[in-house]
């Protein structure tokens, strides 16, 4: 799950930089872009793992917050290989699901929000806090912006985790 974040956001980081070869090629969709980029490999892992590559592949548009390899390197130890098991599938899904957001959000209209409605039916924190847009109180966007045929997205440094309700 932290591998396929963090290879999706370093994808889309890439396509974002005008001098990166990556933005040279054909705008890609969310998973290739993430999966280009490098850092988010543990992210492709977790999508893998929950089936849901189809789904972020798909025609959307999404917004998503993905966190880095970094950040998945946060969780507390064993946490990123618990949820990677084929037993904690759904819980793995409401985590993944909980970090993209139905449209196309750009940065200058997340800004003026003060919630999101994840996939997963629950709402995420959005505020401005020193300049930057900030999850839940506990993950920055690093990275905004970054285009892709099927929605935007915006890397964090963080991953956030669902209310339990």
């Amino acid at each position: 799950m932290k591998a396929i974040i963090t290879s999706i956001i370093f994808g889309l980081a890439a396509l974002a930089t005008p001098a990166s070869a990556e933005s040279k090629q054909a705008p890609k969709d969310i998973v290739d872009t993430a999966v280009a980029a490098g850092s988010f490999n543990t992210l492709a892992a977790a999508l893998k793992a929950a089936g849901l590559i189809d789904t972020m592949k798909g025609a959307g548009p999404f917004t998503v917050f993905a966190p880095t390899d970094a950040a998945f390197a946060k969780l507390p130890k064993g946490t990123v290989e618990s949820l990677l098991k084929p037993e904690n599938k759904s819980k793995l899904i409401d985590i993944l699901t909980y970090h993209v957001v139905s449209g196309k959000v750009m940065a200058k209209q997340a800004v003026t929000l003060t919630k999101a409605p994840a996939l997963n039916k629950k709402d995420i924190k959005l505020a401005v806090k020193g300049g930057a847009l900030v999850l839940n109180d506990s993950a920055k966007v690093v990275t905004a912006d970054i285009n892709c045929t099927n929605g935007v997205i915006h890397v964090i440094d963080n991953v956030i985790l669902p209310p339990s309700k």
